[in-house]
């Protein structure tokens, strides 16, 4: 089983970048199932209707979200009605719309897909590892894969150690860089820190480089706006065993 994990995708750019490059990319690795972040995939960041649809036509399965997720009120329906797009789990259950897990069915094989935000530098949300274990209690599904949204590297690692054994493979999204420490831990789950970013090179973090410039320097508010021009995919392929859920090899991937 190749599951892909692909970092943010920023604006209507990087959904074209996205539909340029993944459908060549997926023959060439074998791939099936992809996951995508999307909540920066609408111009000037949250998800729209719009921007999900284009993600999807460009060929991924599931979308994760993350700390943007709310930005935009016409997606709150979208959220209550889709089965493939889900948001961060430990925001309150009972008045947030959205689903913070699915299981994605392959036929031959079921597909447990968690979303997690990090509690650190970030919203104050419920516990995510009391959140995580409740999940883990109700999915039998051998493979399971997380997207744990934060900010902070160590509580990334953290997270990583105390699920290693419990599920197949966990990817890092938000910080929009792509990290090098891709790995598999002593029980067989597959890792990297951040999967990174899909959308324009030239910027920060996807954002026109003078904006954000003029943003850390007058410490006013700015309005960004997505850069334009050459842009990448950055993404991870975990190979896992369809009968013991462990992750036997990680693939770090950047398509320019």
């Amino acid at each position: 089983m190749n599951i892909l994990a692909i970092g943010d995708i920023v604006g209507t750019v990087g959904c074209q970048f996205l539909h340029e490059k993944l459908p060549a990319l997926k023959k060439a690795e074998n791939i099936d199932l992809v996951i995508a972040n999307g909540e920066n995939s609408a111009d000037g960041n949250g998800i729209t209707k719009l921007s999900s649809e284009l993600i999807f036509s460009g060929g991924v399965d599931v979308i994760t979200l993350g700390n943007h997720t709310f930005k935009r009120k016409e997606i709150y329906e979208v959220l209550d009605n889709s089965l493939s797009i889900i948001r961060p789990a430990n925001y309150p259950e009972n008045t947030t719309p959205g689903n913070g897990y699915m299981v994605y069915d392959l036929g031959r094989i079921q597909i447990t897909v968690i979303n997690l935000m990090g509690c650190m530098f970030m919203e104050p949300l419920n516990d995510p590892y009391t959140v995580i274990d409740d999940i883990l209690k109700k999915t039998d599904t051998r493979i399971k894969i997380l997207d744990f949204h934060a900010e902070a590297t160590a509580e990334k690692l953290a997270m990583a150690y105390y699920l290693d054994g419990k599920i197949s493979a966990m990817f890092g999204t938000h910080t929009h860089v792509q990290t090098s420490d891709e790995r598999i831990f002593p029980k067989g789950m597959g890792y990297i820190t951040d999967v990174g970013m899909t959308g324009p090179y030239e910027s920060v973090l996807g954002v026109v480089p003078e904006l954000a410039v003029r943003k850390f320097r007058e410490k006013l508010p700015v309005k960004f706006e997505t850069a334009q021009g050459k842009c990448r995919l950055d993404c991870i392929k975990f190979t896992i065993n369809d009968k013991t859920g462990k992750t036997l090899d990680v693939k770090r991937i950047e398509i320019l």
